[in-house]
């Protein structure tokens, strides 16, 4: 093979490369890039001290979380209330970004919904560590992404709030 023929192939990868890269992480239905400056719909399912609705104002833990994230992509709320199965429907359909409400690591909606890290645990009742997480629609990796790098940075704040640990 001459030398040009390999460096154009190489300068080629490097081309294909750099543009693959260029999408990662990536949103299938651009949910980041709708909500940034847009808004942000949000599914929140009563669970104290996590999630509250009290004389119609919400209050807790992920409500502040949230609140402060749709802040962080200048995103207005649109609040959806219910039960965590019609939440997480709502979620897989795509009528909502974001369900949270007191959701943990062994939520039985892993298989319909994309699930942060845990960004606490705390001891449940029974003694045991339950790591805290919320839920996002699968295939909305960017967004993802930009909702765990903003529970990271509060990771301590949030612990010493619940009396927790960060993961």
């Amino acid at each position: 093979m001459s030398t040009r023929l390999i460096t154009s192939v190489a300068a080629a990868l490097v081309v294909v490369g750099s543009s693959a890269c260029a999408a990662i992480p990536a949103d299938t239905e651009g949910t980041l890039e709708r909500a940034s400056g847009g808004v942000l719909r949000v599914g929140m399912s009563e669970h104290p001290p996590w999630t509250e609705v009290d004389d119609g104002e919400r209050t807790g833990v992920e409500v502040d979380l949230i609140e402060e994230f749709a802040e962080s992509i200048d995103a207005e709320l649109e609040w959806q209330d219910g039960g965590e199965e019609h939440l997480i429907e709502q979620l897989h359909a795509g009528s909502l970004d974001v369900v949270i409400g007191g959701l943990t690591e062994k939520s039985p909606w892993m298989e319909q919904a994309a699930l942060t890290r845990p960004y606490v645990v705390v001891t449940s009742s029974s003694g045991s560590p339950e790591p805290h997480v919320m839920a996002s629609r699968m295939g909305e990796n960017a967004l993802l992404v930009a909702l765990e790098r903003h529970l990271e940075q509060h990771e301590a704040e949030v612990a010493e709030r619940v009396d927790g640990a960060r993961p």
